[in-house]
């Protein structure tokens, strides 16, 4: 996999009050409903719509810093913090990787006129590692943003220059515009892989309807999932003629009665293409739209395992929801295998599917009296010691039991 997110790092962010979680290139958040896992996700979207609009609009669209922000405890929070460390451009590694940090700080409007008003101020830093020992620093604050080339105290002394940036403007949006000598490369690259990420959440209804012929990544809600796989089937786009006949024998394993999948064009111009079902023991085949809301969301699914050319970053909410146990086991594989060219965090609160976790792939998660989110609630290591001395009794079981720790009540903040 080019590179991967090792670490996320958030304060007060709706529920996330304090959090870091490792991440490697599959991590299953296990949890009841309520406790933070969507949150998790959430932080992705935001970021992704501060590269998109900037930070002022990002804030906006969710109703403002005090909307956004942690709501529990006796105080109402004055600084929103989102921390990242990454793999992502040259000459980053695990032991130096590449940083993000992104501070947003709310004070009060200083006069009279706007009192219940207040204002916001932004600082961010961008630190890359480059060649022989040499790094680069990026400082945003106000309106002067900072480059400091750093070195070797034996090769002399850094270098920094300065220019000018819109008070509230993130450099995010604005510093892939700095030449490549100036840092602008590096902060491109991991601009382009957070902009890229996508929360996948298959729509079942706008899934089974028809969709244009015409060949696009596939969408965050599946709404395009007809044309998607008939790509996938034409396999024009694929350079892999295996690749259909992997994805049908998978639905088949799970599907029983499943015989095949066909497309059929349809409108007045056969512009947009549907999908058909044959079925065992039936007279003709079954299209999507009469399909099971299992049948459609599996469908997805797979669609996404196979996507031969999916985004850096990956999240799927529920990733269980509709599908029989018995499928579980296959998806898990496929997410192991499609996370060799796609990075997955994944929410469930299915113990069944926590059966078939490795304890490295797994962070648990639960929510303290205040509200707040307690992410990871247990180390890796403990997981491992806690399974041994159970006896290897399967992860789901041990999570549901209480064992694992993690929050059976509560509503999400």
């Amino acid at each position: 996999m080019p590179g991967q997110l090792l670490e996320l790092h958030v304060e007060n962010f709706r529920s996330l009050r304090d959090v870091t979680i490792p991440l490697g290139p599959l991590t299953v958040l296990v949890g009841a409903n309520g406790v933070g896992k969507s949150n998790v996700l959430k932080v992705f979207e935001l970021l992704a719509d501060i590269i998109r609009t900037d930070l002022e609009p990002a804030l906006e669209t969710r109703g403002g810093f005090d909307e956004v922000t942690f709501w529990g405890g006796p105080k109402r929070p004055t600084t929103l913090r989102i921390r990242l460390k990454a793999t992502w451009t040259t000459h980053s590694s695990p032991n130096a990787p590449d940083e993000y940090d992104l501070k947003v700080r709310r004070y009060s409007a200083p006069s009279n006129r706007d009192y219940g008003r207040y204002r916001l101020t932004r600082s961010e830093s961008f630190q890359f590692k480059r060649t022989r020992g040499r790094g680069r620093r990026i400082t945003v604050s106000g309106e002067r943003a900072t480059i400091v080339d750093t070195r070797p105290k034996s090769t002399g002394p850094e270098e920094s220059s300065e220019f000018g940036i819109q008070r509230l403007s993130s450099g995010l949006s604005t510093l892939p515009r700095l030449t490549s000598t100036e840092g602008g490369t590096e902060v491109a690259r991991v601009a382009h892989q957070l902009s890229s990420f996508r929360v996948f959440d298959v729509d079942v209804d706008a899934a089974r309807r028809p969709s244009r012929v015409h060949y696009d990544d596939l969408s965050s809600n599946a709404d395009n999932l007809a044309a998607f796989l008939y790509a996938l089937h034409t396999g024009n786009h694929t350079g892999d003629e295996d690749l259909w006949d992997r994805l049908v024998d998978d639905a088949r394993s799970v599907l029983p009665q499943l015989l095949d999948i066909e497309f059929v064009k349809v409108g007045g111009g056969a512009d947009q293409i549907t999908v058909f079902l044959h079925e065992r023991g039936l007279r003709r085949p079954t299209p999507l739209a009469d399909a099971s809301y299992g049948t459609v969301r599996l469908l997805g699914l797979l669609a996404l395992l196979y996507d031969p050319a999916p985004p850096a970053l990956t999240c799927i909410e529920e990733i269980d929801h509709g599908l029989h146990p018995q499928a579980l086991r296959l998806i898990v594989e496929r997410l192991r295998e499609a996370s060799a060219l796609t990075q997955f965090i994944v929410a469930t609160h299915s113990p069944a599917l926590t059966d078939r976790l490795l304890p490295e792939e797994i962070v648990i998660c639960e929510r303290d009296d205040d509200g707040a989110s307690i992410i990871p609630a247990i180390t890796t290591g403990d997981v491992r010691a806690i399974i041994e001395e159970s006896g290897d009794l399967p992860l789901g079981e041990l999570w549901f039991s209480g064992v694992l720790g993690g929050d059976l009540t509560g509503d999400e903040l």
